[in-house]
């Protein structure tokens, strides 16, 4: 049992496993990004049909491989353990003892030791000490015992990578978190509505539901020139048990609300219906339906205003007239909000157009782990590039033997070495 734990430790631990694991990782996140995730099934249905699929990704596929929702499967998760299980054996196993090793002395006494090296100098020599002098110059650390010198420099770049897998496994930890104690919540709420959570999308094991009221008190739309549409924006109210407000907020999108942990989006908008007067005594709510013409869309209803007269009413925005056409087709009118007209022998009026804001509520513990890691990441890279290069020198009689090795920026080193053989020849 001892021997195939050590196995198991070390197939883990080595940097070519997880590499591979990485890769896969990043290969079954492809089809995350490519394929819409937690969609229902009529929408993969229509997109991904059975008889006319690209590369035979169908719906049916798509569902039994469960490719709809990729990233909370056990299978991925299972991925994600094992690379994290990976990174952190390969880290105490191989990184961190390496790193301890770098850090000793180490004077190499023998010729052969040295000849190794690819940058191996035999240099003529008057005094040894002269050498320690031009080391230093160069900003190397220097240790000296009798005619042994070792010389290093750079020893940052070792210890980067060590903080690149601990930021690697930060963000998964962060990861982790987001998505056993994350939910997410998608609202649509009507114009002056109070509203709380109820339709979720999907939340992890260990999450909580807050109890979260809110009001929308008004939403309205920035159009362009052109009447297309160029900002949405929400009023949010989040309100108390009593219904005071506890924080007020003109949202947009990627404009958001925070409030402690919980993150309000403003991601869509939809026209419902329109809210109108006929005649002076009866008050009628008509559900709108949106076709769509070439690259633009329109809000449509029909109404009787008479037993011998129906009529249609267009909306094409919330801020141009409401257009009324006949069961012909022909333009009768045009009219605004609170306009009265006569249509027959009835008055109409639109009293409101009815619309719904579009809401993301959501929260994610894990985001700040994730952040710290990236970070981490970012300059831990940055560092990793310095180079760690090392050089022993022994002394005998009127000659020096030098070697030297670094782990990256050969040229870059070699032309450090020559540097080093022309500013030590001065002082000889």
């Amino acid at each position: 049992m001892k021997n195939l734990t050590w196995n198991i430790l070390k197939k883990l631990g080595n940097l070519n496993f997880s590499i591979f694991i990485l890769l896969l990782i990043a290969s079954i996140s492809v089809f995350g990004t490519i394929i819409p995730q937690d969609q229902n099934l009529s929408y993969y249905q229509f997109n991904y049909p059975v008889h006319h699929s690209l590369f035979n990704l169908n719906w049916q596929i798509i569902i039994n491989y469960n490719l709809n929702h990729v990233y909370t499967t056990w299978w991925f998760i299972l991925l994600l353990v094992i690379f994290f299980t990976s990174l952190i054996v390969c880290t105490f196993s191989r990184q961190l003892p390496g790193l301890k090793k770098a850090r000793k002395w180490k004077f190499f006494q023998q010729t052969q030791s040295l000849r190794r090296y690819k940058n191996y100098r035999i240099l003529n020599v008057k005094l040894l000490s002269n050498i320690l002098y031009v080391l230093n110059a160069r900003e190397y650390y220097v240790f000296h015992k009798k005619s042994s010198i070792y010389a290093y420099k750079g020893l940052m770049g070792r210890v980067a990578p060590v903080f690149v897998h601990i930021s690697i496994i930060l963000t998964l930890i962060g990861s982790m978190v987001g998505l056993f104690g994350g939910f997410m919540v998608q609202e649509m709420v009507p114009n002056g509505e109070v509203f709380h959570i109820q339709n979720i999308i999907k939340s992890g094991f260990i999450s909580r539901l807050p109890n979260l009221v809110g009001k929308v008190n008004y939403f309205e739309i920035d159009y362009n020139i052109d009447n297309s549409v160029k900002q949405f924006f929400s009023s949010i109210s989040l309100l108390d048990n009593q219904g005071h407000p506890l924080i007020n907020k003109v949202i947009s999108v990627n404009q958001p609300l925070k409030y402690k942990g919980i993150t309000l989006y403003q991601t869509d908008w939809q026209i419902n219906s329109l809210r109108l007067r006929i005649s002076t005594d009866m008050y009628i709510q008509k559900k709108l339906d949106k076709i769509k013409i070439g690259d633009t869309y329109i809000w449509v209803c029909d109404i009787s205003v008479s037993p011998n007269m129906k009529i249609f009413l267009v909306v094409s925005s919330l801020k141009d007239k409401i257009l009324i056409y006949d069961f012909n087709g022909r333009l009768l009118n045009a009219l605004n909000l609170n306009e009265d007209i006569q249509i027959g022998d009835s008055f109409l009026t639109v009293k409101e157009i009815m619309v719904s804001t579009g809401l993301q509520i959501k929260t994610d513990p894990g985001l700040y782990i994730v952040y710290s890691g990236f970070l981490m990441l970012m300059v831990s890279i940055s560092v990793s590039y310095i180079s760690y290069s090392q050089i022993w020198l022994n002394g005998h009689g009127d000659s020096i033997e030098l070697g030297g090795v670094t782990n990256r920026a050969e040229l870059t080193f070699e032309e450090d070495i020559i540097a080093l053989q022309r500013q030590y020849s001065k002082y000889n």
